[in-house]
C-alpha cells in the first residue's frame, strides 16, 4: 500500500501553466498566460499568491459579449481591462480581493487582460488603447 501511494504521488506530473505570450501596449509589453478554454477562464488568477510586476492573464472568449468578473477566492488586488475583437480597451477597473460583486465590462468583450492593481495607471495605459499580439478568439 506504501509503494502505491508513492508512485501515485511521484508518478502524476504538476499541470502545466496555461500558454503565455507577450502583449504590447503602446510601448510597454505585459507577458501574459492564456486562459482560454472553459476551466481555465473559470480559475483564472484564483488561489495564487504572487503575480509577477509586468504579468497577468488574458482571458480569451469565442465571441464578443458583455462580460463580468469577480474576485472570489483571488486575494490579489487586481486591475482588469476588457477588449473588444479588435483588441481595443473597453473599460479598466480595479477589483478588490474575495470581492463577490460582478466589474461589468459595459460593453461587449472577447477578452479581458488581468494584472496587478494599478499596472495601467502606472503606464499610463487609458480606455481606446490597443493592444498587440492578443490570440485569436478561442474556439471553445
Amino acid at each position: 500500500m506504501i509503494t502505491w501511494l508513492v508512485s501515485c504521488a511521484w508518478g502524476q506530473s504538476a499541470p502545466s501553466p496555461p500558454p503565455a505570450t507577450v502583449l504590447t501596449i503602446g510601448s510597454t509589453t505585459v507577458s501574459v498566460e492564456i486562459a482560454d478554454d472553459p476551466a481555465e477562464r473559470e480559475h483564472g488568477l484564483m488561489k495564487r499568491e504572487t503575480l509577477g510586476a509586468d504579468q497577468g492573464m488574458l482571458f480569451v472568449y469565442p465571441d464578443e459579449r458583455p462580460r463580468n468578473f469577480w474576485m472570489k477566492d483571488t486575494s490579489l488586488p487586481l486591475s482588469i481591462a476588457y477588449l473588444d475583437a479588435q483588441g481595443r480597451i473597453v473599460r479598466i477597473a480595479d477589483m478588490t480581493p474575495f470581492d463577490t460583486s460582478t466589474v461589468p465590462s459595459v460593453r461587449p468583450a472577447m477578452y479581458a487582460l488581468e494584472v496587478n492593481q494599478g499596472w495601467f495607471t502606472r503606464h499610463t495605459i487609458q480606455v481606446g488603447a490597443s493592444v498587440k499580439g492578443v490570440p485569436p478568439p478561442s474556439a471553445h
